[in-house]
């Protein structure tokens, strides 16, 4: 796994990010205006033989992969570059790879800085009229009419009508000027069909450059803005959709690096991942600057404002190619029905997102451990409630010290490398054994290891790792929800013990285990958050009443009261008053997404296979576009949740800073498993009503687990006041 930047490509993006800050003002994309084109700006691309940098050295390129043409393109977003880029780049790709004298002239003309090639992004046909971004500007157009390949050079400039936005958009109509063919048959036909997928991933990088852009523009600007006696930023009406969109757009790059990957390793999907990107991009880019310039108010709306420079702009880019939800559709076809597509050659991807390599051998002993115990009538799989927990297979995998390899062997763990420990994990997974009671022990163990006394790891440890006891979580109380920090319950010291009263709610899987991670308020003469120290209290104590709560989700949590209950203060966990920073390294382990993009996935597939064969509305349901929108919507968001989850983890292997990466996972996977179930369970109506524990059973049973995963682990808009802050710099939105 390894989602940092190479070193040259490093320079690649550092390069282009000084040079259009330089270079692509607002000044100068004002004047550039109304064509959008700014001939100074272009021969100074074409000095940094920006587009030829995905032609060959041998064909007088740069020989770059699509990688790195992409950082370029972000940066081009970013500040707007009133040059047609990616068709120029998109074009001069294809022509070298078709080669032939056209291409070596085309390539010697471009140097010249006053000869502009482009691509027409659509079949043309005669008499047809049709809109190519940069065809005002250019020279050379290339088109297939669906047989040839040609360069077309208009006898004259082609006409540019006031559009949305400035992107130098021409009326090309196919017979306008001189035509030489480059290609014919199969060969043309794969060529351009590869330069348009280019254009697709290369305009998508600019939208992404663009929508965080704005972003930053607009958080920048409520930063300093004040309304009623505060910065507006600080107001979760302003903060949170600019969270969700930096956490879209942020998803957006994720998909992209993740597309160029599959593509680089020829995976099947890697036609609809690119249709995906191109969907997701223009969505994003269109609801963070639509954020951005409500953010500004009237003052957005004013010319002089550059927002609405990105605002026009975020529409212009992405419709030259049509209406993006026909690209939607297109994912879908190609996901579900396994339409074809021809995709250009990425070049090196070193950008990765596969778990670390190694840990086979513990993985194989867990999946053997697994094979030997568990029984698909008898244990609950695929669930993940507190019922799916089962002390035979508990104890089995503690007595292996596979509870919680990493550990110390001491502690009763096998000493076990992360990758080694990630790997046995990742086999739970695979058997659909993922009970959170083995997972929030782990999370508490930790805590105890790094923060609890001597005498309390002695006692708690080695009974966590063999599988004799759990523990669970006492964060919640009835009266302040998400606000842990306003927690309630007191402990108040007694000579070497403690006394605690008080009651929390939701406290999962308490009938089950022995001890609560118990979060308590030992100081109240201080701010509320400084004045909270946590403890590993035994539940056996006659002080503690432990009452069920039943959800619709067939799981069973509890309220617990604390009444006079004394402990020594050996189970204090970390400083008194310190309980912030214990907890923060608990739930650093929880927010990060809880790997529902899976789920996402299995609910897709159930849908898509009950669909084969199904008809609505006289035609079959696969083949309806709304059905096939539907089903890529639900692919693209697993797939980056999938991103998202491993750039918490890369971001902790690398040891880069974490700019509140796990929170923001967890936003994105949780509410788009929300978003998902309860577009899927519409879908396959009314089939999709029957409970069951495989194919639409899926979509009922995750419509309504979903639901309360956006709350526990923090709820969502805790979390988005965290990545307002952390991410985008906003002013502090909590007490």
């Amino acid at each position: 796994m390894n989602l940092s930047l190479p070193e040259d490509s490093l320079m690649v993006r550092d390069m282009f990010q000084r040079f259009f800050e330089g270079e692509s003002t607002s000044e100068r994309i004002r004047e550039a205006e109304p064509l959008g084109f700014d001939p100074a700006l272009w021969r100074e691309l074409v000095a940094l033989d920006a587009p030829c940098i995905r032609l060959s050295e041998a064909a007088g390129g740069s020989g770059m992969g699509l990688f790195d043409a992409c950082l370029m393109m972000e940066q081009a977003g970013r500040r707007l570059a009133s040059a047609p880029l990616a068709e120029s780049v998109a074009a001069m790709r294809l022509v070298g790879e078709v080669g032939g004298s056209a291409a070596a002239e085309w390539i010697g003309r471009i140097a010249d800085g006053e000869s502009i090639l482009v691509l027409a992004l659509h079949k043309a046909e005669a008499g047809v009229r049709q809109l190519v971004p940069g065809g005002a500007v250019a020279k050379g157009i290339v088109t297939f009419d669906g047989s040839e390949l040609a360069i077309e050079e208009p006898a004259a400039p082609l006409s540019s009508p006031d559009s949305l936005a400035s992107n130098a958009l021409g009326v090309f109509l196919p017979g306008c000027g001189s035509r030489t063919v480059i290609a014919e048959g199969d060969a043309a036909f794969r060529a351009w069909s590869a330069a348009v997928e280019e254009w697709k991933l290369l305009t998508a990088s600019a939208l992404v450059g663009l929508a965080q852009e704005s972003l930053a523009m607009a958080s920048a600007y409520a930063s300093e803005r004040q309304a009623f006696g505060s910065f507006i930023g600080a107001y979760q009406g302003i903060g949170h959709p600019l969270a969700d969109d930096v956490i879209d757009a942020d998803g957006a790059r994720l998909l992209l690096w993740w597309t160029l990957r599959r593509i680089a390793d020829g995976r099947e999907d890697a036609g609809a991942c690119i249709s995906q990107l191109y969907w997701w991009a223009n969505r994003t880019a269109t609801n963070a600057v639509a954020h951005a310039i409500h953010t500004y108010g009237g003052y957005g709306l004013s010319n002089e404002y550059d927002i609405q420079l990105y605002h026009r702009r975020a529409k212009a880019w992405g419709l030259a190619l049509g209406d993006p939800a026909d690209e939607c559709a297109r994912a879908g076809r190609r996901q579900v029905l396994g339409e074809q597509t021809v995709l250009p050659d990425v070049g090196v991807v070193e950008i990765n997102f596969d778990p670390p390599e190694g840990g086979e051998a513990l993985a194989a002993e867990t999946r053997a451990l697994f094979d030997s115990i568990i029984d698909p009538q008898k244990h609950l799989l695929h669930d993940h409630s507190f019922e799916s927990h089962d002390w035979e297979v508990h104890r089995a995998l503690g007595e292996a010290g596979l509870l919680f390899p990493s550990w110390p062997e001491e502690w009763g763990g096998r000493g076990a490398d992360a990758d080694s420990a990630r790997a046995s994990r990742a086999v739970w997974r695979d058997v659909g054994y993922t009970p959170p009671a083995a997972g929030v022990t782990g999370m508490i163990g930790e805590a105890v290891m790094h923060f609890g006394s001597q005498e309390l790891k002695e006692e708690v440890l080695l009974r966590f790792a063999r599988g004799e006891v759990t523990a669970c979580l006492g964060y919640t109380e009835p009266s302040c929800g998400s606000d842990v920090f306003a927690a309630k319950t007191r402990a108040v010291r007694d000579g070497d013990d403690w006394v605690i009263n008080g009651q929390k709610m939701f406290t999962s899987g308490a009938n089950l285990a022995s001890y609560v991670f118990l979060l308590t308020r030992t100081d109240p003469d201080v701010p509320k958050h400084r004045g909270l120290t946590m403890f590993l209290v035994p539940l056996d104590d006659p002080g503690v009443e432990i009452h069920p709560v039943y959800t619709f989700m067939d799981e069973r949590t509890n309220a617990t009261f604390y009444s006079d209950v004394r402990i020594p203060d050996r189970y204090r966990v970390g400083e008194v008053n310190g309980g912030v920073k214990v907890m923060s390294s608990a739930l650093s382990q929880e927010q990060s997404g809880g790997g529902y993009y899976r789920n996402m996935r299995e609910m897709a597939a159930a849908v898509e296979a009950w669909a084969q064969g199904r008809e609505r509305n006289g035609r079959p349901l696969l083949e309806d576009p709304g059905t096939q929108a539907r089903l890529a919507e639900a692919y693209t968001r697993s797939n980056i949740a999938e991103t998202m989850e491993a750039r918490v983890l890369a971001t902790w292997l690398a040891g880069e800073t974490d700019l509140a990466f796990g929170p923001a996972s967890k936003i994105f996977v949780t509410e788009s498993f929300i978003t998902v179930s309860t577009d899927l369970i519409d879908l396959a109506a009314p089939d999709s009503l029957l409970r069951g524990k495989e194919g639409l059973g899926l979509v009922e049973m995750g419509y309504r687990h979903s639901s309360a995963t956006t709350v526990y682990g923090g709820s969502s808009e805790v979390l988005r006041s965290m990545v307002a802050e952390r991410r985008l710099g906003l002013p502090r939105s909590r007490g």
